[in-house]
């Protein structure tokens, strides 16, 4: 049988952000959702972004390559962490979106296996394991 979670218990796709806007662009903005062209505020918002990074897609591309990170959502795993640790490897996290380390993983492992953090982005890890690695995070 499937397990079934609740809503509550998944972990959001996406990370809350605050702009201050001057009253004319805001206008603007609310007059473009008044004409139909966008659902709301955040809409107009998140296709602006979107342009603005499209429009720099090489260069980005370029730096995530110079710095030899990884691009989008990347899980790591009680396994995955426990395997390093066997073999006496430890792992430098660069990311570009989304770090999420699974809830089962003790924050002695995390410490053993884990010599530098940078996350462009956001990093999601229970507590312990966050407060085990503060020293290792960029």
């Amino acid at each position: 049988m499937a397990e079934i979670r609740s809503l509550r218990d998944r972990t959001p796709d996406t990370e809350k952000i605050t702009i201050n806007l001057g009253y004319v662009d805001l206008g603007r903005i609310d007059l473009l959702v008044q004409e139909g062209f966008y659902s709301n505020r955040s809409d107009f918002i998140r296709t602006a972004i979107r342009r603005q990074l499209d429009g720099h897609r090489d260069v980005v591309a370029r730096s995530i390559d110079r710095h030899t990170m990884e691009l989008g959502l990347r899980d790591y795993t009680r396994a995955e962490l426990e395997a390093l640790r066997d073999k006496g490897e430890v792992l430098h996290i660069k990311v570009v979106g989304l770090a999420r380390f699974a809830p089962d993983i003790p924050p002695d492992l995390a410490r053993a296996t884990i010599g530098s953090i940078s996350v462009l982005g956001a990093l999601q890890a229970g507590p312990e394991v966050k407060k085990a690695l503060a020293d290792r995070i960029s």
